[in-house]
């Protein structure tokens, strides 16, 4: 008597995917959506850059006190307190 065998001599074999398909990477389906927090902090990373991209003495501002202060007109009483009340605010 002989047994023949029922299985072939691999039992493992490779299984074929059945129904694979192939993705389309041209087809313009692709989509991101933001959180409003991440618009948020987007929006405060941007305004921080610029902030640290302008200059430190706005010599444009420095220019027009220094013009202001040169004529004799400008400094009087009302502007002599109302610089020592802000030096004074400043303190307490």
């Amino acid at each position: 008597m002989t047994i023949d065998r029922l299985n072939p001599l691999d039992p493992i074999q490779p299984k074929k995917p059945s129904g694979a398909t192939r993705v389309d990477r041209n087809s313009g389906n692709d989509s991101v959506s933001l959180s409003s927090e991440a618009m948020v902090k987007a929006e405060l990373f941007k305004a921080l850059e610029l902030a640290r991209s302008a200059p430190e003495v706005r010599m444009d501002r420095v220019a027009e006190i220094r013009a202001k202060l040169e004529d004799p007109n400008y400094i009087n009483d009302t502007v002599l307190n109302a610089t020592a009340d802000r030096i004074l605010d400043q303190f307490l």
